[in-house]
């Protein structure tokens, strides 16, 4: 809750590498002697009361490559010096008073439309979805003209035709039935219409509710083919949800994976979106850690996270782009009928471009499962999977959530476990493993194995993401340790 203004001496911190005033109540116009802090990658100003010109002299920062300007009071244009800016990923201006042309060069070519949102006087590329400066396209009146006097009407017979064509066809065959999916996944997936999940939910009603998350809820769903999926239906009311539906579609739409959940298609309209998923019958691994009367023995659990970092490893490394996932739990863990593990729920994932090492977000994952970078920061790569998959390692093993109530002040669970370790590994373990894995015990040294698994589990979780391995390694690593249990 600082107030005033930000003072002209700030150029005098020429070490400064990081500059986080998010979320205050500063007010006054940024000084321009800001451009003198050569060493700054990150500056963050968002939510403030900044008002006046954003400073040309921030071109004058070649280190710059995060900047945050988004939800104060700024007017102006946007300075074009920012495109000789060659290491700037990351440009938010959004929800201010700017006006006049959105840069186009440099790294503004690879930057997207919500950067810039909320700021009525912008112009640009029709990528930014604002409209086109005048003077700058020569064809902007014919297009106008085509858009205002010849596309109307043109559209209005093509629809009228098809409209005839679809009473026609379908109206006859069925006039209760009035399918509206649509498949944004990009495939020619199965068509599910919003009535057909209705019926299969009986109504979404509260017997068939089988999870609840942060954007919306899950339902078993019976179809009338005697098929049972699983219904993910976002909720309209949360902010953001229905742009997780949509990140989902782009995440999911060609992603190939044993160890990944398959989505059968999607159903879509203006006011319900919904996802139709491969229903796990085993539902998720939360469930199996902490409900009564399920456990798990030392070789499912390592054959499960051996499963999980597979798929991560197919999102960092087997795609055509990084996929970042953002979310690692046991929530989103699901299992099948043969208690292989699937990963699930992309609502906050990140897609990394082929020039990308890393991005920022304001969407956070999971208190307890997030990466410093990511939790302090909004920070993602590929590490904040590794991060996460750490922590998720840690407590398939010792069965603890990193929330537990024994975790306090400065002890964290990746404290307890490092302090643990090597000596005193078996002594915070799952007592359950020590008491019904005695078959283990007799084919190999149980305590070398677990000793083994924490000490992967330290490496993913360590404090910087350059210090943590890759997916790759991760998963030989367990593989070569689930090899000594078994053998």
């Amino acid at each position: 809750m600082f107030e005033g203004s930000l003072s002209d001496a700030i150029g005098n911190m020429n070490s400064l590498r990081g500059l986080n005033l998010s979320g205050n109540q500063l007010s006054g116009s940024i000084p321009s002697s800001i451009g003198e802090l050569q060493s700054l990658t990150s500056l963050w100003l968002d939510n403030n009361k900044f008002n006046g010109s954003i400073p040309s002299s921030l071109g004058n920062m070649k280190a710059l490559q995060y900047v945050d300007l988004s939800e104060n009071n700024l007017s102006g244009s946007i300075p074009m010096s920012l495109e000789t800016l060659t290491d700037l990923d990351y440009f938010n201006v959004s929800f201010n008073k700017l006006t006049g042309q959105i840069p186009d060069g440099g790294h503004f070519g690879n930057f997207t439309s919500e950067l810039f949102i909320g700021n009525k006087g912008l112009c640009g590329a029709s990528r930014f979805n604002v409209e086109v400066c005048k003077g700058n396209n020569q064809k902007s009146s014919r297009r106008n003209l085509l858009l205002t006097y010849i596309l109307p009407p043109v559209s209005l017979i093509i629809l009228v035709a098809a409209s005839m064509i679809y009473l026609f066809k379908f109206r006859g065959k069925n006039s209760a039935l009035l399918p509206f999916s649509e498949s944004n996944l990009g495939l020619k997936h199965e068509r599910i219409s919003y009535y057909e999940i209705l019926r299969a939910t009986d109504n979404l009603d509260i017997a068939n509710l089988i999870g609840k998350g942060s954007t919306g809820s899950v339902y078993k769903g019976t179809f009338s083919n005697e098929m049972i999926y699983a219904i993910k239906v976002f909720d309209i009311d949360v902010q953001g949800a229905f742009k997780s539906f949509d990140t989902e579609c782009q995440i999911m739409r060609s992603l190939r994976h044993r160890n990944l959940v398959k989505v059968i298609t999607s159903c879509s309209n203006l006011d319900f979106k919904a996802l139709v998923l491969e229903y796990m019958p085993n539902e998720n691994l939360e469930k199996w850690f902490y409900s009564p009367n399920y456990s798990l023995n030392i070789g499912q659990r390592l054959g499960i996270m051996i499963d999980v970092a597979s798929a991560i490893e197919y999102l960092h490394q087997g795609y055509s782009s990084q996929i970042v996932h953002c979310d690692l739990k046991p929530s989103n863990i699901l299992l099948d009928d043969d208690m292989v593990a699937r990963v699930g729920d992309f609502g906050i994932a990140k897609l990394l471009t082929h020039d990308q090492r890393m991005a920022q977000t304001k969407t956070l994952g999971t208190i307890g499962y997030m990466a410093p970078e990511y939790g302090s920061g909004g920070l993602v790569s590929t590490f904040v999977d590794v991060y996460s998959y750490g922590i998720l390692l840690m407590e398939t093993f010792i069965k603890k959530r990193p929330t537990d109530e024994i975790f306090l002040g400065e002890l964290t669970m990746k404290r307890w476990v490092s302090e643990s370790f090597p000596n005193s590994i078996m002594q915070i373990v799952d007592n359950e493993l020590l008491n019904a894995d005695k078959e283990y015990s007799v084919k190999s040294n149980i305590e070398e194995c677990l000793a083994s698994i924490m000490e992967l589990a330290i490496e993913c979780t360590a404090d910087l993401p350059d210090e943590r391995p890759n997916m790759k390694d991760v998963h030989v690593r367990l593989k070569n340790i689930n090899i000594k249990v078994v053998n």
